[in-house]
């Protein structure tokens, strides 16, 4: 096979150490091939990189392993390029699996230009990602601590979750903090609601009736304590996801014109694949990275999945809720195109088509730099020939029963 890149490297990375293979021109027209082993600590990373340069490598490549690669790639992508291979593309030959034998596959995939980069975006993208991933962690987690409220409110009888719509709500709050206070006179806890809800409050003196204990007390203190830890984490997060973005504010204000993309769901999308679109060539490529189209397995002339692969799963997430919320929407484009497809493709797949179509919208808005033009609900009813939907239409009313004639409309 011919050499594309006459100096690379080709790294199989653990926790402790790493093998690193190179190969560079050597005697005769000969390749020559150097194995060497060195720390995953900082120090041992210096020293790799000072004998990648030594030998004038323009090209690395390393397998993408847990969080073990960042450091490594981290200390390296500034001095040379720096390739994060896919462990799905780098298939080894059976039964010659050890770590050194890794390193010289790698490398030499490298070396023929047989795999491709992964896409790792640049460092102010990277440290968003970071904040925004916490983020979604954190909210994660304080929606599960008021789930075990919930829980645990039910174990004393308090059916407090039957009535209010939310458990972290003002009113919901203050009622739970009553009777964290020793307050268990139902009448006395259902007239501290606020707003629409005091028209409740026959149904809030039933469901505040219960046998609710210092037991109880204690652990919904405790779990109110988390909520509200949560609560803040994530009010300092936003404050800081915000002034990282002002760089990008302008795209920010693009996103947000998408049908079901609100301010949280645009941000999350920059983190994850950026503002440069260059990357990826296609809409198309973007969204068989993110992993929102079909899957393409054929053999035989056989197709034999259509399955989504997993793609990034926290892009997937949000678009999952963008999709639902859109889905949802009045006299759009998304949500009929939801509507057409739900009755005879399923909910689940209807959704994955309409996050297709947030996605490619993104990738236009970010190549060029313009907002979000809807189609228009009526866009599907305009596309299909006017003769065969009306031919449809009458024949579904010739099979109730009924005589139809059509005259045009006059047009004044």
């Amino acid at each position: 096979m011919d050499v594309v890149h006459e100096r690379c490297a080709g790294i199989d990375i653990g926790k402790a150490d790493c093998k690193v293979c190179i190969r560079v021109p050597g005697r005769n027209g000969r390749r020559h091939t150097e194995i060497r082993t060195y720390s995953t600590m900082t120090e041992g990373l210096l020293a790799l990189r000072d004998w990648l340069v030594s030998e004038r490598i323009t090209l690395v490549g390393m397998e993408a392993t847990g969080s073990y690669w960042k450091p490594v790639y981290y200390i390296l992508e500034e001095l040379m390029e720096t390739w994060l291979l896919n462990a799905q593309h780098m298939r080894n030959v059976p039964g010659r699996k050890t770590d050194v034998r890794d390193c010289q596959w790698i490398c030499q995939l490298v070396e023929h230009g047989l795999v491709r980069p992964s896409f790792v975006p640049p460092k102010p993208i990277r440290q968003l990602r970071d904040l925004t991933r916490y983020r979604t962690e954190v909210t994660r987690e304080r929606t599960r601590e008021i789930q075990r409220l919930e829980k645990l409110l039910e174990d004393p009888g308090i059916k407090l979750s039957s009535v209010v719509s939310d458990l972290s709500g003002r009113s919901a709050r203050t009622m739970v903090e009553a009777l964290i206070a020793g307050e268990r006179d139902p009448q006395a806890l259902a007239r501290l609601a606020l707003g629409k809800l005091r028209d409740k409050e026959a149904q809030l003196i039933q469901a505040l009736t219960g046998f609710f204990s210092d037991h109880h007390a204690f652990l919904a203190r405790a779990m109110l304590q988390r909520i509200d830890a949560a609560t803040a984490t994530i009010n300092e997060l936003t404050a800081e996801i915000g002034r990282r973005l002002h760089p990008y504010q302008r795209q920010v204000e693009l996103l947000v014109t998408v049908p079901g993309l609100s301010l949280t769901a645009a941000q999350i999308v920059i983190a994850e694949i950026g503002v440069d679109m260059q990357r990826f060539p296609t809409a198309g490529h973007l969204a068989s990275w993110a992993g929102v189209c079909p899957g393409n397995h054929e053999s035989a002339g056989k197709v034999t999945s259509g399955r989504t692969r997993h793609g990034d799963a926290w892009l997937k997430g949000v678009l999952g809720i963008a999709a639902a919320a859109a889905a949802r929407s009045k006299s759009t484009y998304l949500s009929a195109q939801f509507r057409r497809l739900v009755g005879h493709r399923g909910k689940k797949r209807a959704l994955v088509a309409v996050e297709h179509s947030i996605l490619v919208s993104v990738w236009h808005i970010l190549t060029r730099d313009i907002p979000y033009q809807d189609l228009g609900a009526d866009h599907f009813i305009n596309r299909i020939h006017r003769s065969r939907q009306t031919r449809r239409l009458v024949g579904q009313l010739t099979q109730l029963g009924y005589d139809v004639s059509l005259q045009p409309h006059q047009t004044v």
